[in-house]
C-alpha cells in the first residue's frame, strides 16, 4: 500500500478527531467518542480494503484476498452499527466460509496485464526489439487447439493465450535461428507437449494450478506446481529458447527427442 496514502489517512483521522474534541470541550457539540469509536474503525475497514482491492487491480501492490476480506468485514461492522442486521466485533469467525471461495478463486487465478518486456535480437546489420505484444502468433484468448509439427517451420518470438485448448509444439521439426527465443504460453485450460531437439539449449519454467507438470524426466503433481530446467549449455549457447508455460489446470510435458 501507498505509504504516502497511509500517511494521510492517518493524518485526516488525527485532525478529526482533534477537532471534534475540541468542539465538543467549548460545547459546541455534545457527542459521546465512545459512540463514534465504532463507525470509526468500521470505516477504515472499508477504506483500506478497498485501497488494498483496487492496488491489487492496477499491479501497484496490495491484496485482492485481504482487502476484499477487509471491505466486508468493514461493511458488515457499519450495517451492524445502523442497526439493520446483528453483527459485531467477535463475529469475525462467522465469516470464514470465504476462505473457501478465496481458495477457489486462486485455482482460477486472476487474469494478467501484459507486460512491456522488450527481447533485443541480433541480426547481421542492426539489433531489433520485438515487444510481447507481437501478433505474429495470435496474443488474443481463443479456444481451440494448436499445433506446430509442420517441416522446417520457422520458430518466432511467442506470446500465445488460449482460454481452453491443447498445444503440441515439435521444435525437432523446426527452424531455430541462431539467437535466443522467448517462448510464452498462458492457457487456463487443457495439455501442453513439447518435443526439444538434444542440440537445443533451453531455459523452461512450467507452472500449473492444479494437474501435472513433466520436464525432461522431472514431474510434479497436485496444486500449484512449478519446475525448472536449463540445460548445461543454456548460458554460453547462441542458439537457444527461453520457454514460460502457465497453465490453471491441465498438463505440462516436455520430452527431449
Amino acid at each position: 500500500m501507498n505509504n504516502r496514502f497511509i500517511r494521510l489517512l492517518f493524518a485526516f483521522i488525527v485532525i478529526f478527531i482533534g477537532v471534534i474534541l475540541v468542539l465538543q470541550n467549548l460545547e459546541v457539540i455534545d457527542m459521546d467518542m465512545n459512540g463514534i469509536w465504532p463507525y470509526a474503525y468500521s470505516t477504515l475497514f472499508i477504506i483500506f480494503g478497498l485501497k488494498w482491492f483496487i492496488d491489487d487491480l492496477r499491479n501497484r501492490g496490495g491484496s485482492w484476498i485481504f482487502g476484499s476480506f477487509l471491505f466486508v468485514f468493514g461493511s458488515l461492522l457499519l450495517i451492524g452499527e445502523l442497526g439493520f442486521i446483528r453483527f459485531n466485533f467477535d463475529d469475525i469467525f462467522k465469516l470464514w466460509p470465504l476462505l473457501i471461495v478465496y481458495i477457489g478463486f486462486s485455482i482460477i487465478g486472476k487474469p494478467k496485464r501484459k507486460k512491456n518486456f522488450k527481447f533485443v535480437i541480433d541480426t547481421d546489420d542492426k539489433k531489433e526489439t520485438y515487444r510481447d505484444t507481437m501478433k505474429k502468433h495470435g496474443n488474443r484468448f481463443s479456444v481451440g487447439d494448436h499445433q506446430f509439427t509442420e517441416p522446417n517451420w520457422k520458430v518466432e518470438p511467442m506470446n500465445l493465450h488460449n482460454a481452453a485448448g491443447d498445444y503440441y509444439i515439435d521444435f525437432s521439426k523446426a527452424y531455430i535461428p541462431e539467437k535466443e527465443t522467448p517462448i510464452s504460453i498462458n492457457s487456463w485450460a487443457g495439455d501442453i507437449q513439447i518435443l526439444m531437439p538434444e542440440n537445443v539449449a533451453c531455459r523452461i519454467e512450467a507452472t500449473v494450478k492444479a494437474g501435472e507438470v513433466n520436464i525432461m524426466g522431472q514431474t510434479s503433481e497436485g496444486i500449484n506446481r512449478t519446475l525448472y530446467y536449463e540445460s548445461e549449455d543454456y548460458q554460453d549457447a547462441t542458439r537457444k529458447l527461453t520457454i514460460n508455460l502457465k497453465l490453471k489446470a491441465g498438463s505440462v510435458r516436455v520430452d527431449k527427442v
